[in-house]
């Protein structure tokens, strides 16, 4: 195993052995759920820097893997919607943290009466070649974990999540970005890319990376504050804001003309006719706002209309697009 690779094994360890309530810094409100509880404990082991819980990915109690299982938190929640044994795959190559989510999971049982541990199914695994049959999960997740990794092996870890997902299945990740340089001094510091930091990639590198393993629909769902880099607390002579971004890739065919990315755009067509047909499968109805994924949004506006309004990107998109 590469030292980096180490050097953020032995991290979560420590995390495991001794809860780190500043390890990670996420702003997106714990889901309240009618009946859950969630354990004091498995909130302060939440290593996330957002959440991957979103219940329209989760209807008709989906199979789910959640790679990188912190203290129970996020497979607690995902088993709030998948109630049957196993349903839930926690996989995780820290032995240290597979054991902490086993407890944590006693004391989920005492707080909800619907929960049973055996909904879940821990498995000593490693992101870059996961213990899971091809095509057989609904849901995959991880939260905080692929920023670890460096390029080529960041390579892997999407791939293997890409083969392990049922067709039109989805993936949903949460991890830092950084739209600033990060100097290649921070990059190379390992202990920093282990505490989620200097791995942070542009949001653009980010999506290209995912696309490129086959992805052909994804949804820029969240993007928010995270971390500041600031000179004299870090090696840095400018300040690096870091944001944490929420993000679901669907296991659909890569379009002839390239992934269907939505970050967030909308149109609206504002002509006196009953409505706008481009010709390509987008019907605009006056005043009717339709969310466009980025490469239709490009479209449209090259027409050169002056009766379609397409707004800037919100990194806010919740579904109901056009494709």
């Amino acid at each position: 195993m590469d030292t980096y690779l180490e050097i953020t094994k032995d991290v979560y360890k420590q995390a495991a052995l001794t809860p780190d309530v500043g390890l990670c810094c996420t702003t997106t409100p714990v889901w309240q759920l009618p009946g859950l509880s969630i354990p004091r404990i498995m909130q302060e082991m939440n290593y996330g820097c957002g959440s991957t819980v979103n219940p329209r990915d989760l209807a008709n109690n989906p199979t789910i893997l959640y790679v990188g299982v912190g203290g129970g938190m996020e497979l607690l929640q995902f088993a709030y919607f998948s109630r049957k044994p196993k349903a839930v795959i926690g996989v995780d190559v820290v032995d240290e943290m597979l054991e902490a989510s086993r407890r944590n999971f006693i004391q989920a049982e005492a707080e909800n009466d619907w929960f049973r541990s055996e909904f879940v199914d821990l498995r000593k695994g490693d992101a870059l070649n996961l213990p899971i049959a091809d095509a057989t999960i609904d849901v995959a997740a991880q939260n905080c974990l692929f920023n670890n990794f460096k390029a080529e092996d960041l390579n892997q870890a999407l791939a293997e999540m890409y083969r392990v997902l049922k067709p039109h299945s989805r993936l949903v990740l949460s991890d830092p970005i950084c739209e600033t340089n990060m100097p290649e001094n921070l990059k190379k510091d390992e202990k920093l890319r282990a505490l989620c930091l200097s791995g942070a990639m542009p949001l653009q590198e980010y999506i290209q990376m995912i696309t490129a393993v086959g992805f052909g629909t994804v949804e820029i769902r969240a993007k928010r504050p995270y971390r500041i880099l600031a000179p004299g607390h870090y090696d840095t002579e400018e300040l690096i804001f870091i944001e944490s971004v929420e993000v679901c890739a669907i296991k659909d065919a890569m379009p002839l003309d390239g992934p269907c990315v939505f970050t967030g755009k909308t149109a609206i067509y504002y002509g006196t006719e009953a409505y706008f047909d481009d010709g390509k499968g987008h019907t605009l109805l006056p005043n009717q706002p339709l969310a466009v994924c980025d490469k239709t949004a490009a479209a449209l506006a090259a027409l050169g209309r002056n009766d379609i309004f397409i707004s800037e990107s919100t990194y806010f998109y919740d579904g109901g697009g056009c494709c």
